[in-house]
């Protein structure tokens, strides 16, 4: 004969798979009140729940249904498929059973619990029958009391939902590297300063120019991670033979950097498009010492006009 568990109430959560509203446990009626789950749309409760509150067998249920079928079309009892099975099984802890059955659990509609009384042929069937109209009874009673809060509620989850929707597309189409106006670096901070000062010219759209009068190889090498097509310019105090030297190399394998000779500007500027940034160390020598950087309010253009 099948083992029957003892009476153990669970949670009920009225509404459809997925969205859910917990009924208070507060006594015998809500006991049995916590037994009521809502499937396709009707409140039903599950075989093994009634087979322990009749004080019989699940199958011992089940197979004086059978025997009695005519009493019991699909309005009255169904048969539960996988997936609404394993909701059962993950919601009800003391349900979890049912997850190693060779055989999907029947739930029965309000209507197929009274059927029960009749078949199962028991005073304690006719009382617990009672009992069971009166928790569906008790049910109805608190959705209806409380439908305008699941209204409310239902109505600010779907707002909030569209909210988070809305939020997250707007960080989509924020950089996730939002350049700062100003800021400071400090020695040892090499990797740093040097990861800012590259995202820079991996933005630029049309140009990067440079005025720096402290230029090697290193800072061809920054320069080439700009992107296709955008144009780079030096302008720095003399063109050392050794700087000629590392262009013509450079130049023999990647995208032509111009450089000039320019002796007016003392501090390091990094013009990216039409912005311009006063970067106070070399690019050679980033991150070895403190070094401030800042964007100006000032378009590229200011420069151009002044030289």
């Amino acid at each position: 004969m099948e083992q029957e568990d003892k009476i153990q109430p669970h949670k009920t959560y009225i509404s459809t798979i997925g969205n859910t509203t917990e009924v208070p446990n507060t006594g015998n009626s809500e006991s049995i009140g916590a037994m009521i789950m809502e499937f396709r749309g009707q409140q039903v409760m599950i075989d093994r729940d009634l087979a322990r509150l009749y004080g019989v067998t699940t199958s011992r249920l089940n197979e004086q249904v059978k025997r009695n079928i005519a009493r019991f079309p699909e309005s009255f009892r169904f048969q539960l498929n996988e997936f609404e099975r394993d909701k059962v099984v993950a919601k009800c802890d003391n349900l979890q059973a049912i997850k190693y059955s060779p055989s999907l659990p029947y739930v029965f509609t309000e209507q197929g619990i009274a059927q029960l009384s009749s078949v199962l042929h028991s005073p304690k069937a006719i009382e617990v029958s009672v009992r069971i109209m009166n928790a569906f009874v008790a049910m109805r009673r608190f959705l209806m009391v409380n439908a305008a809060v699941f209204q409310r509620l239902e109505h600010i989850e779907l707002h909030l939902s569209e909210t988070d929707k809305r939020i997250d597309e707007v960080f989509q189409r924020i950089d996730k590297h939002l350049t700062p106006a100003q800021g400071i670096f400090f020695d040892g901070q090499v990797f740093d300063a040097h990861r800012f000062v590259s995202d820079l010219i991996r933005g630029a759209k049309q140009r990067v120019v440079m005025f720096d009068n402290f230029v090697d190889d290193t800072t061809l090498a920054l320069l080439d991670k700009r992107a296709d097509g955008v144009e780079a310019v030096i302008y720095t105090k003399k063109v050392t033979p050794s700087l000629s030297t590392d262009m013509l190399k450079h130049d023999t394998q990647y995208p032509p950097i111009e450089v000039h000779e320019f002796s007016q500007a003392h501090d390091r500027f990094l013009c990216i498009d039409d912005t311009v940034y006063h970067i106070g160390a070399s690019l050679k020598d980033l991150g070895m010492k403190w070094f401030a950087f800042s964007r100006m309010e000032i378009p590229a253009g200011a420069l151009w006009g002044k030289m």
